[in-house]
């Protein structure tokens, strides 16, 4: 059995792909015993994240029922990208891979220790058998 994991999530309150929040949810309850989910908000794509913290956050729980921790906006490409990003972008840093994140919604998988497991697009669901195979 694996120990914990940590998926985290690119996320837009203006997306087609917002809804995932609603499936990040349910993993993040399903999972809750071995799984922290960390959503960051961010607005590189199409301007689809306008909005404050507290507007991102409060739209998050009243449309979805997100429990899960939301981070405060930060860019996730670009001269501006946030430490954190360019960790879970870059080989060199992370030491497993490079991703080039071409949508809200990329997720990245680490272990317990923060080491890097796997990348997702945004096309792949939260709760797809790609990513809850690492959980189980």
């Amino acid at each position: 059995m694996p120990g914990w994991q940590i998926l985290v999530a690119a996320a837009a309150s203006q997306c087609g792909y917002t809804p995932q929040d609603e499936q990040l949810e349910k993993v993040y309850e399903d999972y809750k015993d071995k799984l922290v989910i960390a959503g960051f908000p961010a607005n590189n794509f199409g301007g689809q994240e306008p909005g404050a913290d507290s507007e991102i956050q409060e739209f998050c729980k009243a449309r979805f029922g997100v429990k899960f921790p939301l981070a405060s906006k930060v860019s996730v490409k670009g001269d501006d990208t946030a430490p954190i990003y360019k960790w879970l972008t870059s080989k060199s840093e992370n030491g497993v891979l490079d991703a080039q994140i071409g949508w809200n919604f990329g997720k990245f998988l680490l272990d317990e220790n923060g080491k890097m497991i796997a990348y997702f697009p945004s096309k792949v669901k939260p709760d797809s058998e790609e990513i809850l195979k690492y959980l189980k």
